[in-house]
């Protein structure tokens, strides 16, 4: 396992232009655009349904370097959101009826001011979800509160697992990342963290190891709570099976292992017009490191800025961005295939 990201390696895939340029090649392998899908169903243009969720990426600094990883973090990524950015956004958020905040990264908690952050959302009263590699909990001391201070704010967790068995979850995310996520899990349960009656919600996020699509969310589900109850006395809330997107990392993985062309038409073929309705980008705002917005967070990580409105969050126009049309390409596959592919799970 390739322990660089691929922009340390200087890949020609860290060129977001170049993942596009694939991307968009539909023809090349067989598959129609993902405009014409939207077409055929009286979806386009795609527009937003008003926004709901600030879903902010805090930073591409990462402590892991998994292999799926569409934003290709990792230790060597220097890009951090400053308290400068982090106040444009707070005072944006002050004008909306906005109510749950998203943070991501790399390893959000790694960024210096996401404390600080966390109590300032918190304090107008927005939820908070914090996307938690595990891991990080355990990577240095000054991370072992993490759990408490998740507690005091009611920070609603999610974390990544790829599976309840360590050699599938090392495999993507790392030597040893199971064994300590299992302790992370633990450490978050013994606060009170996914607990029955408990109000601090701990929830799972599953990703497929391969190039295919993932199982019924609910059967994963079921089968996660078993085996890490038995296994390991974990309990959680939700889990969330995520379809892997063909940019960055999974690509480069993709077309390493010969599976692109293979992948793209399973993504087609699994088309459902229910999910495509049903997307994030319709009632979610993503903003970068730097502050510049996104319809969502795979398009972040293709710098497909929003369009004819106001791209930096320092410029954030409210009504604008509530009726803005979305950018798509070829990746949006990823989020409309099967029972449909978000953040927070399926969206049918």
């Amino acid at each position: 396992m390739n322990l660089a990201t691929l922009k340390r390696q200087n890949h020609n895939l860290a060129n977001t232009n170049r993942q596009i340029e694939i991307l968009d090649d539909h023809e090349a392998i067989g598959i129609p655009s993902f405009q014409e899908k939207l077409q055929n169903i009286d979806l386009f243009p795609l527009k937003s349904t008003g926004i709901e969720i600030f879903q902010i990426n805090v930073g591409k600094m990462c402590n892991q370097v998994c292999k799926h990883c569409h934003v290709d973090a990792g230790p060597d990524r220097q890009e951090i959101m400053t308290k400068e950015t982090m106040q444009q956004i707070l005072d944006a958020l002050r004008g909306t009826e906005v109510k749950t905040v998203d943070l991501t990264g790399g390893a959000p908690e790694m960024n210096p001011d996401f404390r600080w952050f966390v109590e300032e959302i918190t304090a107008m009263g927005k939820s908070v979800i914090v996307r938690c590699n595990l891991t990080i909990i355990l990577a240095n001391p000054k991370y072992h509160d993490l759990p408490d201070f998740f507690k005091k704010h009611k920070v609603n967790v999610v974390s990544s697992l790829p599976y309840f068995a360590a050699k599938r979850t090392n495999a993507q995310r790392g030597e040893g990342v199971f064994e300590k996520s299992i302790k992370a899990l633990q450490m978050l349960n013994e606060v009170g963290y996914g607990m029955p009656g408990s109000n601090l919600k701990l929830d799972l996020v599953y990703n497929p190891s391969g190039a295919f699509l993932p199982g019924d969310q609910a059967e994963l589900e079921q089968q996660f709570k078993q085996k890490l109850l038995e296994l390991y006395e974990v309990q959680f809330n939700e889990l969330f099976a995520i379809t892997n997107l063909p940019i960055s990392r999974f690509l480069d993985y993709l077309i390493t292992s010969e599976n692109y062309e293979d992948y793209m038409h399973e993504l087609v073929n699994a088309f459902n017009p229910a999910a495509a309705s049903g997307v994030m980008c319709r009632n979610t705002l993503s903003i970068s490191w730097d502050g510049y917005l996104y319809d969502c967070d795979f398009n972040q990580m293709l710098d497909l800025k929003l369009e004819d409105v106001p791209v930096h969050i320092s410029d954030f126009d409210l009504i604008s961005t509530n009726e803005r049309t979305i950018r798509i390409s070829q990746h949006c596959f990823g989020c409309t295939a099967g029972a449909g592919s978000s953040c927070g799970g399926v969206t049918t």
